[in-house]
C-alpha cells in the first residue's frame, strides 16, 4: 500500500466523521435551542407551534404535526403556509401582538429545521421575507376589523398596556375582602404585583420560604434574567402576606399562593399563571377596567414608580429587566413633555 493511498483513506474516514458529526448536529438542532432558553420561552414556544399544526392539521385534513420536537416534520413547509396561518390568525381576532410571536417563534425553527437539512435555504429566505406588524399597522388593522375593542382580542400579548393611576391602584388593592381565606391571598396578589412589579411567572413559583418576615424582605429567582434578586417589602405588602402565613397556610417550601375554593375557601397549593391572570381581570372589573391583566400591574408599577423619580438604574435593577430599553420607556412616557416651553 502505497502512501497516496493511505492519505486517500484518511481523508476518506475523516470525510465521513465529518458527515456524521455534521447529520448528529442537525438533529439535535432543536434540543440545543431548548438548552439555551429560559422555561417560560420553551413553553411559549411549544403553544405557538402547536397553533400552526392544528392550523396545518384542519387545512390538509391530516395529524398535527410535530413541529417543536422533530426537525423532519417542516419537510413541505412554505412561507405560503405562514403567509396563511398569519392572516388566519387576524381573521380570527388574535392580537396583533400575538400574531407577531407567532411568526417570530415560526422563523426562528424554520432556521433551527433548515440547519437540520430539512428546508432549503431558499424556501428559508421566503419564510423570513413574511413580514410581522408594526404598533402603527396593528392599530390600522384593528380598525378595519369587526371591532377595535382589546378587550375582545385573542392571545396573551395585548396591543397595548392599561397603566393604573395611583388612586386606580389604590382602589384595586382594597377590593379583596380580607375576611375569606381568598381575599387575603388575591390582596398577597395585588400588592406583590403594585408594590414591587413581579412578572406573573415569578409569582407563580414564589413558595412562603421566600419571605423573611422578620427583616421583611423577599428573595426570589428571576428566570427571564437567570438573577435571584433580594426586595425589601413595601409596608402594606408585608403586611398582607404576614396575615395571609399566618392564617391560611402551611409555610415551608410550600407554593405562596393556593387555589380558590367555593365560600371564599382555598384549596391546593399551587397557581396557575392563568388562574392569578383570571384573579387581576376579576378585580379590574371591580372598578371599571376591562380586561386588565396581570402585566398591567407590573406596568402600572413600573409607570408609577418613574413618575415618581424612580432613575432608570434603580427602575432597571428592580424590574429586573436586562437593557435599558423597557425601562427607559416609562422614564420618558413619565416626563412633562412641554415642561421648559415658555410662551
Amino acid at each position: 500500500m502505497t502512501l497516496a493511498t493511505v492519505s486517500n483513506n484518511s481523508l476518506a474516514i475523516f470525510e465521513q466523521m465529518g458527515q456524521q458529526a455534521n447529520r448528529a448536529a442537525e438533529m439535535h438542532a432543536f434540543e440545543e435551542w431548548k438548552t439555551r432558553r429560559a422555561i417560560n420561552t420553551i413553553k411559549r414556544a411549544e403553544r405557538e407551534l402547536m397553533d400552526f399544526s392544528i392550523f396545518l392539521a384542519e387545512i390538509q385534513n391530516a395529524e398535527p404535526l410535530q413541529l417543536f420536537t422533530d426537525p423532519n416534520a417542516w419537510q413541505g413547509i412554505t412561507w405560503g403556509l405562514v403567509k396563511a396561518f398569519i392572516q388566519d390568525m387576524l381573521k380570527n381576532g388574535y392580537a396583533i401582538g400575538t400574531v407577531n410571536l407567532h411568526l417570530s417563534t415560526i422563523k426562528t425553527f424554520a432556521k433551527l429545521a433548515t440547519a437540520a437539512g430539512v428546508l432549503s435555504t431558499e424556501e428559508l429566505a421566503m419564510i423570513q421575507i413574511v413580514a410581522g406588524y408594526s404598533h402603527k399597522e396593528g392599530g390600522r388593522i384593528d380598525d378595519k376589523r369587526e371591532t377595535a375593542d382589546i378587550s375582545t382580542r385573542r392571545g396573551y400579548k395585548k396591543a397595548d398596556f392599561t397603566a393604573l393611576s395611583s388612586v386606580q391602584a389604590a382602589q384595586i388593592k382594597a377590593q379583596p375582602e380580607t375576611a375569606t381565606a381568598q381575599g387575603k391571598r388575591d390582596r398577597v396578589i395585588l400588592t406583590i404585583f403594585l408594590g414591587l412589579g413581579l412578572r406573573v411567572g415569578e409569582l407563580a413559583a414564589l413558595t412562603a420560604d421566600n419571605f423573611d418576615l422578620d427583616a421583611g424582605t423577599i428573595t426570589f429567582y428571576r428566570e427571564k434574567v437567570s438573577k435571584t434578586q433580594t426586595h425589601e417589602l413595601p409596608a402594606e405588602t408585608l403586611a398582607a402576606v404576614r396575615d395571609y402565613l399566618a392564617t391560611d397556610h402551611q409555610g415551608g417550601n410550600l407554593a405562596l399562593l393556593r387555589g380558590s375554593q367555593r365560600g371564599g375557601n382555598l384549596g391546593k397549593y399551587g397557581m396557575s399563571v392563568q388562574a392569578i391572570s383570571d384573579r387581576v381581570r376579576f378585580y379590574g372589573r371591580s372598578i371599571g377596567i376591562v380586561n386588565l391583566s396581570a402585566h398591567d400591574l407590573r406596568h402600572s408599577w413600573a409607570t408609577l414608580a418613574a413618575k415618581a423619580g424612580t432613575d432608570l438604574n434603580n427602575l432597571m435593577s428592580a424590574g429586573g429587566w436586562a437593557s435599558y430599553a423597557m425601562p427607559m420607556r416609562y422614564i420618558e412616557s413619565s416626563k412633562i413633555a412641554n415642561e421648559g416651553v415658555n410662551l
